[in-house]
């Protein structure tokens, strides 16, 4: 074999090595988020709001769950401003960890029976962390793979961060219910639901991992020798804050790229959230079967984000990103309908279309943000397009549906989740094709 086979080899496998590291480190990381909403609605309310009647105690137990979102960008900014300073891997292994300690000390959590008013306010602190961390862990995650891949390949690469949404939805889902199986109700009910978030000490291993065997991206290490470039010509250097420079240089980039993850958003948390409660109540279907169509929609749109994300890669980011804004938006309206039938099937076409025709923009999404800023404010710049676009739609999502769907009619829900793709549509319009672009460019 010749030097240059070797060295593409090596390559290929150090790729690989850094694509599997983050989706096993966004996979658990979104298992963390995505269970906190799970034991927020079954578990928490009673655990840790127990002397208020079972109602304020749920509104109470998903207002925590709620306190995650709103850390989000705060998490975005704080994280951003880091990864743009520090590097993309030191940073990802601070929110990795942030996220294993706050989800491992959740389920270490004494209840409101043995600690009082307390036990609700640490569960509070917590879940704002966790907020933190995953506000951070995107930004890093994505970069990492991004950053490192073949110019040609960073939309597939990309999909591996991306792909640790789904399978979070996967993961948290199965845990509840393996739990649930194997152990009494009462038992699960008083120490069984901690085991899943214990669990996450898994993600501190992974921290480890990282530090130990993986190297920061490429472009971020070009970027440093251009700054201590700069520093030699010069004695004195202002440090400029990659956030501020990011809204400086980029103010409509981020709001547009804030706007493109729009219907991702408000789409993804209805399909996943809103829908279990909707098909129990107005479908009269079993809470497992709802579940269980989720589970498989999850798992039916892992694959098609890569198969979308290498399409990408050849064609271009902006075209299957518009193709499923639009697909997402005509698919709302078919949604309530086969929810509607009380057919399993049916409802799991429902929610597996719209996660397909969501994976034609989630997946091709990590590339695409990266694309869209220079070197030194990447890290800010598309973490915080990302995560305001999270807060807007992803935060109010499920009540908003809740509000339309209960007052006026469910039809209106699809029309809220048509608009977020129309407004997706048009930010998408508004950005610039991206996916010839030199991300080793450092202005």
């Amino acid at each position: 074999m010749d030097k240059e086979s070797l060295k593409n080899n090596h390559i290929n496998s150090n790729m690989r090595k850094v694509a599997l590291t983050a989706l096993a480190g966004t996979s658990i990381e979104w298992y963390d988020f995505f269970l906190y909403g799970a034991a927020a609605a079954l578990i928490f309310p009673t655990a840790f709001f127990g002397e208020v009647p079972p109602t304020t105690a749920l509104i109470l137990s998903l207002l925590t769950f709620a306190a995650g979102f709103i850390a989000r960008p705060i998490g975005g900014i704080i994280f951003g401003h880091f990864g743009d300073k520090i590097g993309r891997k030191k940073t990802l292994i601070i929110a990795l960890m942030l996220m294993g300690i706050s989800s491992t000390l959740i389920g270490l959590l004494p209840t409101y029976a043995m600690i009082g008013v307390v036990a609700p306010i640490l569960l509070t602190l917590l879940r704002f962390a966790q907020g933190l961390a995953i506000g951070g862990q995107w930004g890093g995650a994505m970069l990492l793979v991004t950053e490192s891949a073949p110019s040609n390949q960073r939309g597939f690469y990309g999909a591996f961060a991306q792909a640790g949404a789904p399978i979070g939805v996967i993961l948290a889902n199965l845990a509840l219910i393996i739990t649930s199986a194997l152990v009494s109700e009462e038992f699960f009910n008083t120490w069984g639901w901690r085991i899943p978030f214990l669990a996450s000490a898994v993600l501190i291993i992974i921290s480890m991992y990282i530090q130990l065997n993986l190297e920061d991206t490429k472009a971020f290490k070009e970027l440093e020798v251009h700054r201590n470039e700069e520093q030699s010509d010069v004695e004195t250097v202002i440090q400029k804050s990659p956030i501020i420079e990011a809204i400086r240089k980029y103010p409509k980039r981020i709001i547009l790229a804030a706007g493109a993850f729009l219907n991702i958003q408000v789409t993804f948390y209805i399909l996943i959230a809103f829908l279990l409660a909707y098909g129990v109540e107005s479908a009269q279907m079993a809470r497992d079967d709802m579940l269980a169509a989720v589970l498989i929609a999850s798992a039916i749109m892992v694959p098609m984000q890569f198969v979308f994300s290498s399409y990408s890669d050849r064609h271009g980011r902006r075209g299957i990103f518009m193709v499923g804004a639009v697909l997402s938006g005509l698919w709302a309206f078919a949604v309530f309908p086969l929810v509607d039938t009380g057919n399993f099937w049916f409802i799991t076409l429902a929610v597996s279309g719209g996660l397909v025709f969501l994976a034609m923009m989630y997946g091709p999404q990590a590339a695409f943000f990266t694309e869209l800023f220079s070197t030194e404010v990447r890290y800010s710049g598309a973490t915080l397009g990302y995560q305001f676009g999270a807060i807007i739609g992803g935060a109010f999502a499920p009540t908003i549906a809740v509000k339309l769907w209960t007052e006026i009619d469910v039809f209106w829900v699809s029309v809220y989740m048509a608009f977020s793709a129309l407004l997706t549509l048009l930010s998408v319009i508004a950005l610039t094709e991206t996916f010839q672009s030199n991300l080793n460019e450092t202005q």
